[in-house]
């Protein structure tokens, strides 16, 4: 909310994270309001209501998700295959060391408010969409549409892929990442069935 105090609103937040990262993605917002010291109704009041907390974490954390994957996949240009593992391998590592709070965004949130799911959905569906531009940019698939189609299919694709694996910690992240590159590099050099 405007004219609140910023280190106040950042102290809050980092109170949400401590709770969320220890008691995980049922932490309850009497949780976050006694690690801050605070009452639940202040609270609210710093963010309008649960769901204006929500989607400040959300702006905190993805925003840093989406920087990250950024510079890992602008990391060496020529070589795509390595981008690719570049960028996944960034993603994995962030969720699984962030698993909690991952699943707090993603899914607590998300699945109990609209304005909360709406803003992730933007967010990976900008990602996609960023992602396409870049792939039809650099001529690697020179058909804007289908540049398009794949941007959103990778991006879904490494997002279903981190959940099941977050499910499955017995299977190697290297298993993993080089399975989502083997995917992505043959659908970029695949010719377009006509």
């Amino acid at each position: 909310m405007s004219g609140r105090d910023p280190d106040r609103r950042r102290a809050l937040l980092d109170a949400a994270d401590r709770v969320i990262r220890r008691e995980g993605p049922e932490a309850s917002m009497a949780s976050i309001a006694a690690e801050a010291g605070i009452t639940k109704p202040i609270l609210y009041r710093h963010f309008g209501d649960k769901s204006g907390l929500y989607q400040a974490l959300a702006n905190r954390h993805v925003g840093t998700v989406v920087s990250l994957l950024r510079s890992e996949f602008d990391r060496d240009r020529a070589d795509l295959r390595g981008r690719a593992r570049s960028a996944i391998t960034a993603y994995l590592e962030m969720i699984a060391a962030n698993l909690n709070l991952y699943r707090f965004l993603f899914h607590r949130a998300g699945a109990e408010d609209s304005r909360t799911h709406s803003q992730m959905t933007a967010i990976v569906r900008s990602l996609g969409e960023e992602l396409g531009v870049v792939i039809a940019t650099e001529s690697a698939v020179p058909d804007p549409v289908r540049a398009q189609v794949l941007g959103h299919a990778f991006v879904g694709m490494v997002q279903a892929t981190g959940d099941w694996w977050l499910e499955h910690p017995e299977v190697d992240r290297a298993e993993v990442v080089e399975g989502l590159v083997g995917v992505i590099v043959a659908a970029m050099s695949a010719e377009v069935p006509r």
